[in-house]
């Protein structure tokens, strides 16, 4: 009877265990359905804010450009600033979901730092939306949007595009300190240099013109000598004030539209260069904590400190009253090139301690 008894507890008790085991599988199993159905609910969330932010920015490209050419549809300008807001809207949740998705900041390659980016980007092109000549401001600055939203789409290679593990030296309460500190830099400084470009274009353009037209200046002062006016009839007299009248209107816009240009080149590179400055030192310490030395000379340092000291000698130039707003120019204009290549260059290369994310190490 003992027996019968025992045999019967030990049989409860292996199907007990047996059923403990096959439930706590099913819970296993249950989770990791779950974690694989949110992983594709988000890779699909990702994958399609992508690409509706890029086909808006490309309109919003598409709209500025038929605005410069045809300033009569004003409803245009409207259209442009909405869809740059939308464009922010899903660059924003693909940050948030790609943060959900990683389960860290969406700063570790090169794919995920050319959409923050970008994101810096479309701010300084909705804050221009809201300012004066905000079409002629927003046009310059939209096409860096699309760059980067382009290169990170269509020019990065796919394997990028997933999410991975932060490597060790990543692993970081730096991180977000030191990353999020540069691209903002990096973001401000392109955009107040752009402007700095658009200066010099336009100052070129106006100096080409003044002396394309140097003889009918002087026809035009000719004409108004006692001796030439008396053989005018009143038509002609009337077309010589009109073209004086409207040569000044757009000589007083473009003066007005270039003291905008000087100073919200000014003011934003004034503000990446906060930006860069924080971003330099907070790596120092950084690099102090993983290396074990704040300097080391490294690619990727040695053309920030570049970066650094081009827009510390614009900053100087801008603030001594000898220069113009267009000798400014002509010291800023040269950073939008060395950004790039202490941003992009080193991850193409792929050399020196700042290569995470790069193609080489993809």
């Amino acid at each position: 009877m003992v027996k019968l008894v025992d045999t019967l507890l030990l049989g409860s008790s292996a199907r007990a265990s047996r059923f403990e085991s096959e439930w706590r599988h099913g819970i296993f199993y249950s989770k990791r359905l779950l974690g694989h159905l949110i992983f594709m609910i988000f890779s699909t969330l990702e994958h399609i804010l992508t690409h509706i932010s890029f086909s808006v920015v490309s309109i919003v490209i598409s709209t500025h450009l038929i605005t410069l050419l045809v300033n009569e549809i004003l409803g245009f300008h409207d259209l442009s600033k909405n869809g740059m807001i939308i464009s922010f809207f899903c660059i924003t949740g693909l940050l948030i979901t790609r943060w959900i998705l990683s389960g860290h900041l969406p700063f570790s390659d090169l794919y995920e730092s050319f959409i923050f980016l970008s994101w810096g980007f479309s701010i300084f092109h909705i804050v221009f939306c809201f300012k004066k000549h905000k079409n002629d401001l927003s046009a310059i600055i939209a096409p860096s949007v699309i760059f980067t939203q382009g290169f990170a789409t269509l020019g990065v290679l796919t394997e990028i595009h997933q999410s991975a593990i932060l490597v060790p030296a990543l692993q970081s309460h730096w991180l977000m300190m030191h990353v999020s500190m540069m691209i903002f830099g990096y973001a401000a400084l392109l955009c107040g240099s752009l402007l700095s470009v658009g200066i010099l274009v336009i100052t070129f353009g106006e100096v080409i013109q003044i002396l394309g037209k140097r003889n009918n200046l002087y026809f035009l002062i000719e004409s108004f000598s006692f001796v030439e006016i008396q053989y005018m009839n009143r038509n002609e007299r009337n077309n010589v004030f009109q073209k004086t009248f409207f040569s000044s209107s757009r000589n007083y816009y473009r003066s007005q539209f270039i003291q905008q240009l000087d100073r919200w080149s000014y003011r934003i590179i004034s503000l990446g260069f906060l930006f860069l400055t924080i971003g330099i030192l907070s790596g120092a310490v950084w690099a102090n904590e993983a290396w074990g030395s704040y300097w080391n000379w490294d690619p990727k340092e040695t053309w920030a400190f570049i970066t650094w000291t081009i827009f510390a000698i614009y900053l100087h130039t801008r603030k001594n009253t000898k220069f113009e707003s267009v000798n400014s120019s002509i010291a800023a204009s040269p950073g939008f090139l060395i950004i790039w290549i202490c941003y992009l260059g080193i991850n193409l290369l792929g050399i020196g301690l700042h290569s995470y994310g790069s193609f080489t190490s993809n």
